[in-house]
């Protein structure tokens, strides 16, 4: 296994704000847009490269890329379906339950789990929280319109 990690971090002009990535053992844990990189940010990922390309119009779905999000088990099955959603097709804002195994689709207690895992998504984009309509991001209002901007969502 891959032992590299660190934080990187980049400005981008079409968000204007940072991308910062946070890396653990090769996996991505973190994907955040603060106005101020942390101070100890590196500016050199591949990933950073491809995430720029996505932001100018690259249709890449960046689905080959290992995450390792830092959340309860639950959260993690209610996002990893996430990761299948292609590049510009919306989904439903009840679909990811509906995608979940183990979920109950009339449970209204599977529906919250679902959406607090949207909403406390450790890795928008890569897990992309922005295609799923009428449901929360944990990326900033601003960041999660240009993403669906990007995607003509």
């Amino acid at each position: 296994m891959d032992d590299t990690a660190g934080i990187y971090a980049r400005k981008s002009t079409y968000l204007d704000q940072y991308v910062q990535l946070g890396s653990a053992q090769g996996r991505i844990i973190s994907v955040s847009f603060p106005t101020t990189p942390d101070e100890n940010a590196e500016t050199a990922h591949d990933l950073l490269d491809r995430i720029e390309s996505y932001l100018q119009g690259s249709t890449d779905e960046l689905d080959d890329v290992e995450t390792a999000p830092t959340v309860p088990s639950d959260q993690r099955d209610g996002l990893a379906p996430l990761r299948a959603v292609p590049h510009g097709a919306p989904i439903a804002g009840e679909q990811p339950a509906r995608m979940t195994p183990g979920l109950d689709t009339d449970d209204e207690s599977d529906h919250t789990l679902v959406r607090e895992a949207l909403a406390g998504n450790p890795a928008p984009l890569l897990i992309p929280d922005h295609r799923v309509r009428d449901g929360p991001s944990a990326a900033p209002a601003p960041v999660e319109q240009k993403l669906r901007s990007v995607e003509g969502l």
